[in-house]
């Protein structure tokens, strides 16, 4: 292996470690906003079921699950929950937007934070 094939394989290393920090910290800020909620924090860490319980937090219906799974209209669908989930903690739209533009900064502002879920943002037809 030359110097540069190393210096490579550092940075790739640096990288993946950087990507894994900020993985277990979203995973451990979202566990704890969702047992603000009276949810299972477990719940973060289980690819689909996480959406349901997203879903029930901001009290949105469970089959907007479906909206998620269209391409381009999952854009929208993702923003107006993130919006919901923050008002669902006492925060205003402007903090769900930088919800989804960067969950690992404002996902564990709510988790670790005074934030207190306040019951559902929009009360939900089904």
């Amino acid at each position: 292996m030359n110097e540069a094939d190393a210096a490579g394989a550092a940075a790739g290393g640096i990288i993946m470690l950087v990507y894994l920090v900020i993985l277990l910290v979203m995973v451990v800020g979202g566990w704890k906003a969702y047992s603000k909620a009276n949810q299972p924090g477990w719940s973060i860490i289980i690819p689909i079921y996480n959406l349901i319980v997203w879903l029930q937090i901001c009290g949105r219906p469970v089959w907007w699950f479906i909206l998620m799974l269209i391409p381009f209209v999952n854009i929208v669908i993702s923003l107006i929950v993130c919006i919901d989930f923050a008002k669902s903690y006492g925060k205003g739209a402007g903090f769900g937007v930088g919800m989804w533009f960067f969950p690992f900064i404002f996902l564990p502002i709510i988790g670790f934070g005074s934030a207190t879920y306040q019951g559902p943002a929009v009360q939900s037809s089904e």
